[in-house]
């Protein structure tokens, strides 16, 4: 026989297997429906994991809300029955379909696509939560913590080891750090906090001990104890009050030992608002009208640190709904977010952004948020796709709103059709807020009240509606006991945004010249970064020093 008749043949018993299925349907009065017609949808497909849908003969395709579409070629099976009494006990609400197991088999082959996006815990040790709170329950501040720290070291045993760590875990939640620095030194070791984004000084230990410490964390995140060479990552969860926490852990050598630091993700700090990040409300207005487009690029420029995956987060937020479907590709999922399909690059296995990006679109998603762009390829798709019906968010290593667009010129992408696609690029970094309780108002020394002069002076000719009469006098950090002596509780973001219109896009047909998209987008009324802190310094959210400190006041 030959390949034609083979293949004809083949043809010829599929569409005897449909009109089968079709009968079949109408004798059990359920639907019927062919899956190589239908788009298959992961986020349906993952609600059974491929081992029980092949145990049970079904496949879960479509999902609007709690709504599953769920193919099946035996009705009457067992497992068929428990699979569809296992998504009506977690809430959802399946309507079955009949098909052939030709329809079946095309969409167990889609596992394989969502390998890389499913949520698991391999890997993870649950780290008690119970005492870290009665740990918690005893550190009232910084100087508690220190003392408890250093007592407990100063035990030198095994199990002041554990207290240790427990203590410098809870230690480090209470206080909100972002980030646990063990640093090894000659002498010592060195154990700091990273609260609102600045590095403090906590408590110093002994090499023996630390190396306990060491050994502890390691075993927790799952890495070789053994390897002492090479840097290694790792993670574990702690179970907190209903939550769970997240901590990352990167270990690298140095000379003196071990280099530990754990990131915590704590899921409460990610759930912030646009309107609670203290963006100027002519600004605000224009980011919800941006990100309410059906399609079109946004870009969010900053250094690592900058607040880039809040704001990302909060965008998505506001305009994911039942009704579209948003992917997601980051470097890692730091968070998780209800409703959205998130994935994260494995470059060992092949998914990077690039390869991600590829899959999303198979996805037929509405919205797509692309952790960053770091290549020529991964620019263009995402330029391709803003131009074709979907919205994409996403970041750049910039230092200013107006950068991204020489930025994504140099990675290749044709200046022809950035100011098609382009809708929106955004800078933005994080300053402390002044602590409310203790911030003291003083007059502004002579380089300071030259800046502030200039400035005031150009928010004026921007915007008519921000009053700045009579604010001459600047704040500072004082420190007490609601902010453990710091002078700062909390961050607040400063923001700048370019809005590419028709006129910045000829622009940038004509010249990629930063200087001259930033003049040319100056009508537009929004602040620039200077300007938007100096706005803050002088309403007393932030200090003159503290803006320096991120942005660039000279």
């Amino acid at each position: 026989m030959s390949l034609a008749d083979d293949n004809k043949l083949k043809e010829i018993r599929r569409q005897e297997a449909e009109e089968l299925a079709k009968i079949m349907s109408e004798k059990y009065k359920i639907p019927y429906v062919d899956l190589s017609v239908v788009s298959i949808n992961t986020d349906a497909l993952r609600l059974i994991p491929e081992k029980d849908a092949r145990e049970a003969d079904v496949a879960a395709f479509q999902l609007t809300g709690t709504k599953v579409h769920l193919l099946t070629i035996s009705p009457e099976k067992a497992e068929t029955r428990s699979a569809i009494e296992s998504l009506v006990s977690r809430h959802y609400e399946p309507q079955l379909y009949l098909g052939t197991m030709t329809s079946l088999e095309r969409a167990w082959d889609r596992y394989k696509e969502i390998s890389y996006s499913m949520e698991t815990r391999a890997g993870l040790i649950d780290v008690s939560g119970e005492r870290l709170e009665e740990s918690m329950s005893h550190i009232n501040s910084l100087a508690s913590l220190k003392k408890y720290v250093e007592e407990i070291s100063a035990s030198n045993s095994g199990h002041g080891v554990s207290m240790i760590l427990e203590l410098v875990l809870a230690g480090a939640i209470k206080m909100k750090a972002s980030d646990i620095h063990m640093e090894p030194q000659e002498e010592s070791v060195r154990l700091r906090y990273r609260l609102d984004g600045v590095l403090q000084d906590i408590a110093y230990f002994g090499h023996p001990t630390y190396k306990l410490i060491a050994s502890r964390i390691k075993l927790i995140s799952s890495l070789k104890l053994n390897i002492q060479k090479s840097a290694q990552d790792g993670r574990f969860t702690i179970g907190l009050k209903g939550k769970e926490m997240e901590v990352r852990t990167s270990v690298i050598p140095g000379a003196y030992g071990e280099s530990i630091v754990m990131r915590l993700l704590d899921p409460e700090s990610i759930n912030i608002e646009l309107e609670q990040m203290g963006i100027d409300p002519y600004l605000l207005g224009i980011f919800n009208k941006e990100i309410s487009k059906p399609n079109g690029m946004i870009l969010i420029t900053g250094p690592t640190g900058s607040g880039k995956t809040t704001t990302l987060y909060a965008f998505l937020r506001k305009i994911s709904s039942p009704e579209n479907k948003t992917i997601t590709i980051e470097d890692p999922i730091e968070y998780h977010l209800k409703g959205v399909s998130q994935t994260q690059v494995n470059e060992e296995k092949g998914y990077t952004f690039l390869e991600g990006l590829r899959s999303a679109l198979r996805q037929d998603p509405d919205i797509i948020m692309v952790g960053e762009i770091r290549d020529k390829e991964t620019a263009d798709i995402a330029i391709q796709s803003a131009l074709t019906g979907h919205l994409v968010f996403s970041t750049l290593h910039t230092n200013n709103a107006a950068g991204a667009i020489p930025r994504l010129i140099d990675l290749g992408v044709n200046p022809k059709i950035i100011g098609s696609a382009l809708n929106l690029t955004i800078a933005q970094r994080l300053s402390r807020r002044l602590c409310q309780y203790c911030k003291k108002e003083v007059e502004p020394k002579p380089e300071e009240k030259k800046i502030i002069d200039e400035v005031v002076v150009s928010v004026q000719k921007k915007r008519k509606d921000i009053d700045l009469t009579g604010k001459s006098m600047v704040w500072i950090s004082v420190g007490c006991e609601k902010c453990q002596g710091l002078g700062y509780k909390g961050r607040v973001g400063i923001f700048e945004a370019i809005v590419v219109g028709e006129e910045i896009g000829k622009l940038v047909d004509q010249s990629s010249n930063e200087a001259d998209i930033k003049k040319a987008a100056e009508y537009q009324g929004i602040l620039d970064m200077k300007e938007d802190g100096i706005v803050k310094v002088l309403n007393g959210i932030t200090s003159i020093d503290e803006l320096g400190r991120v942005v660039d006041l000279s």
